[in-house]
């Protein structure tokens, strides 16, 4: 029976596996449309995260071996600094992608257009903002004290390494609005392929950096810069060729569509801060505990690990999907789709992570060094969480949609303060690995938990209202 059904599943997929897309007037049609456009998606992403991968695979060791631990940590610290200026945008390209999903479901150009307009040009803004600010406080900041560095090389390096991050962060602000555009209309596969094309410049950058001695600030204007340069070009594309109908004008901003955009944006910038509080500050807290060197090894087992999130190669397409369908009413659609999310994420999260806890000790001494070899609950701590992660992003991108937004925020927000305040208290007594123990143990309660009920009670009110009016 399994096998038949395992059959059954596979002639599912090859079914909706072309390039053609599917007739959408009907539900069947639709249905199918969505998945074909997801499982074409995923291939990308799978694609563009085996590059990652290959990259990370690459850099790493030639980095880490090139800059020493101090220099390369100071740099993952520099990462994580501007990973936590995610919310930078305000939300507005994450509420763009729920606008951009409502409009073509509506096949609305002309409210697709206001929407990206003003966006666009808000996004440049806030871009403009952080560029100014930063240039107003760079000169007076002690950036080594702030990195806890204290070798020549870093600290001369700390504050133009930094600034290299900003300028390309700024740059990205105003150009990835072409990314929530494609994940809008559900082609995130575009935007993969793009993204593997700045993964392999930047890795090309980085080896023509360490083959001409460079320093590290020329190291992360590589790695940065190529993924900026990419997404510039996608832009040319998408707006020049593809939907030149879309491309930013003045005269489309428009007062309402900006309200329509910020009003679910807000609760994306929210999100995005607790997101920052409850994972993007791990590093910083190992650095100020430990110093930067202990940041190097967290790093390279945080790098070793991203390989298993493979479920977020389709979660992600996932999210326009799930929001069509809930403005249509599908909601038995929704359900089901959402059940098979999650049990393919959290089985592909676990069958990745359990070879590289087993092996993960010989792996990262192999791959970068005796000396950033972790210990075992570091390891454990990270293979549970890949298994959260897939769990996770399957239920974040059902929640993402319509009402449930705002809910979802609460025991995010709870999740995320917790996880804080355990990270510095577990970090005393299990030095790095009681920092992602922490979020294991604050998501898994206070996430994991209240997400499933909330996403099944409201699947099942639904079911029964449309039922109802039927």
């Amino acid at each position: 029976m399994s096998f038949v059904n395992v059959s059954w599943r596979t002639r599912q997929v090859w079914s909706v596996l072309r390039l053609t897309p599917f007739d959408v007037s009907t539900d069947e049609g639709r249905s199918k449309e969505r998945y074909r456009r997801v499982i074409l998606s995923a291939a990308a992403s799978g694609m563009a995260k085996a590059i990652t991968a290959l990259t990370t695979l690459i850099s790493v060791p030639l980095t880490v071996k090139y800059l020493g631990a101090e220099r390369y940590g100071l740099w993952m610290t520099i990462s994580s600094v501007i990973a936590m200026l995610s919310f930078a945008d305000l939300g507005l390209g994450n509420g763009l992608v729920n606008a951009i999903a409502e409009a073509h479901g509506r096949d609305d150009r002309a409210a697709a257009s206001r929407y990206v307009s003003s966006s666009f040009f808000m996004l440049l803004g806030a871009a403009a903002l952080i560029l100014a600010a930063f240039a107003l406080v760079y000169r007076f900041a002690a950036w080594p004290q702030v990195f806890n560095v204290t070798s020549d090389a870093a600290t001369q390096e700390a504050g133009p390494a930094l600034a290299a991050f900003v300028v390309c962060f700024a740059a990205s602000i105003p150009l990835g609005i072409v990314q929530r555009v494609q994940l809008g209309y559900q082609e995130g596969f575009a935007s993969s392929i793009w993204q593997s094309v700045g993964s392999l410049g930047g890795l090309v950058g980085v080896v023509l950096a360490v083959y001409h001695h460079a320093g590290l600030p020329w190291l992360v204007l590589a790695m940065s810069g190529a993924p900026v340069l990419a997404t510039a070009v996608n832009c040319m594309v998408q707006f020049l060729w593809r939907r030149p109908w879309l491309c930013p004008r003045w005269t489309q901003v428009d007062l309402g569509a900006g309200r329509k955009i910020a009003s679910p944006g807000m609760l994306f910038l929210i999100l995005q801060l607790l997101a920052m509080i409850g994972s993007a500050s791990d590093n910083l807290i190992i650095a100020q505990m430990f110093g930067a060197s202990a940041v190097a090894g967290y790093a390279v087992v945080q790098k070793l690990f991203s390989v298993a999130l493979l479920s977020q190669f389709f979660v992600a397409p996932l999210w326009p999907a799930f929001g069509e369908a809930l403005a249509r009413g599908d909601y038995s659609w929704a359900a089901r789709t959402l059940r098979r999310s999650i049990l393919i994420s959290v089985a592909l999260g676990g069958c990745a992570a359990l070879p590289l806890l087993i092996f993960g000790r010989q792996i990262v001494a192999f791959w970068a060094g005796r000396q950033l070899t972790p210990s075992g609950a570091l390891l454990a701590g990270f293979a549970a969480h890949a298994i959260l992660g897939g769990y996770g992003g399957a239920m974040s991108a059902f929640l993402n949609s319509g009402s449930l937004l705002g809910r979802q925020v609460s025991f995010y927000g709870a999740a995320s303060i917790a996880a804080l305040i355990l990270k510095v208290a577990l970090a005393r007594y299990w030095q790095v690995a009681g920092v992602i123990w922490a979020t294991v143990i604050a998501y898994g309660t206070l996430y994991a938990i209240p997400s499933w009920l909330l996403s099944h009670q409201h699947l099942l009110h639904s079911q029964k209202r449309s039922h109802a009016v039927r």
